[in-house]
């Protein structure tokens, strides 16, 4: 029975949930990480969802993802009817393990957001044409949403598409689009009614194959010196009319689809306590000076605090995916893992570079870095933690008014 959905965590909720996983999931946890263990070289590490930066790197990804469409892990989350298996937990145990290793070649896009958009929404053309490729790990999506302007607050978004014949021609900016150097197609969201009241209603969900005349990408360089964004510009692209997914002005809903596949931020976690639990091996490890930090309290209480507080984030995302397997939607569950696991990111990072000292500041390739323990990425980018795919205070927000049923203002 699916928990209930209304108002606070209900007893019944609590009581229901089973917090073990079954032998079944045991073993295929095992499996994942024999594989893990032998197709990822020891010395390979990707950075949060898999992100590599050298074309020798992307290669790589690209063959795991080829070997996981192979075995069916790649889709394994999908209903039977598209190809999958409908273990979404399978899914979920996946994402952990890769990203607590640093692995790449899982497909976030086009498996975990755009092949439930089209499942639900999509009509049976563009299943056809697109379900199959995205499984088979032959094409690479992007999502094409935050702008300027518009990030945690899609419906202010300016990106225009006016209907012309049989198209509809799309101008304006997208930004922070992951992976569209690489894409071959991206999933956009553009305003078809700009006087539309409220603005989600004016939103239209398009698929655009980046071949399409009009369409300029431009790299934006993070902090820690990577190329995992770029701004894509549009500039009177044409669009078939044939490539919008679901109604006309509801492209909003179908988003929302999309979003909440996976929503239980698995992927951040792992990848933090997977940081975690190197800096506890580095703590234990004597410097070049003889000293080890691991001995002072100081140290100990805050990799403790870290320790508890990502066991409490990794508890909160597999019980959004939990409520998944029941057949409930989550909602202010998502927030609440969201808040958590997003800020539980970001303190690795500023607790890594406190007890690191000098170190924390060196990446790998510095001379004098550490290649084992390097935090220097985690520190950089963990800023930005809770502010990507919706900021904190936007989800206490959601969590305020869906959970406990406050009032928008006072």
């Amino acid at each position: 029975m699916a928990p209930d959905r209304k108002g606070k965590i209900s007893l019944r909720e609590v009581e229901n949930m089973d917090f073990n996983f079954t032998p079944e999931q045991v073993a295929f946890r095992q499996e994942v990480k024999d594989f893990i263990a032998k197709e990822i070289p020891p010395e390979f590490e990707a950075g949060v969802g898999g992100h590599v930066e050298s074309d020798a790197d992307w290669k790589f990804a690209r063959s795991i993802t080829k070997k996981l469409s192979e075995k069916g892990w790649l889709n394994i989350a999908w209903p039977k009817e598209y190809g999958g298996k409908d273990a979404h937990m399978f899914s979920v145990i996946i994402n952990d393990e890769f990203n607590y290793r640093g692995a790449p070649g899982l497909d976030f896009g086009g498996i975990g957001m755009l092949a439930p958009a089209l499942m639900a929404h999509g009509n049976e053309e563009q299943k056809k044409e697109h379900l199959g490729r995205i499984a088979r790990g032959e094409v690479i999506w992007c999502q094409g949403w935050s702008e300027p302007g518009a990030g945690s607050d899609l419906p202010a978004m300016t990106t225009k598409a006016v209907e012309d014949g049989d198209s509809y021609v799309i101008n304006g900016q997208k930004v922070w689009t992951s992976l569209a150097h690489h894409a071959d197609w991206c999933f956009l969201l553009a305003k078809t009614d700009m006087n539309a009241v409220p603005k989600h209603r004016g939103i239209t969900f398009f698929l655009v194959n980046f071949k399409t005349p009009g369409i300029t990408i431009n790299p934006l360089t993070t902090m820690a010196n990577e190329h995992c964004f770029s701004e894509v510009f549009y500039d009177n692209v044409r669009v078939p009319k044939k490539n919008i997914v679901g109604k006309v002005n509801g492209g909003f809903k179908v988003a929302m689809t999309a979003a909440s596949f996976e929503r239980s931020g698995i992927y951040r976690i792992a990848r933090a306590l997977g940081n975690v639990d190197k800096l506890i091996e580095f703590a234990k490890k004597p410097l070049p000076g003889g000293h080890i930090i691991g001995k002072d309290p100081y140290v100990r209480q805050k990799l403790t605090s870290l320790y508890i507080e990502g066991r409490i984030a990794r508890l909160l995302a597999y019980r959004v995916a939990w409520l998944q397997t029941t057949g409930a939607q989550p909602d202010w569950e998502s927030s609440i893992a969201r808040v958590h696991g997003s800020e539980f990111q970001q303190h690795v990072g500023e607790v890594g570079a406190e007890i690191m000292g000098l170190y924390g500041t060196l990446f790998k390739e510095s001379k004098w870095g550490n290649e084992k323990y390097s935090i220097a990425r985690e520190s950089l980018l963990g800023i930005g933690a809770t502010i990507a795919a919706g900021t904190s205070e936007v989800q206490r927000n959601a969590i305020a008014e869906r959970c406990f049923g406050m009032p928008k203002s006072y």
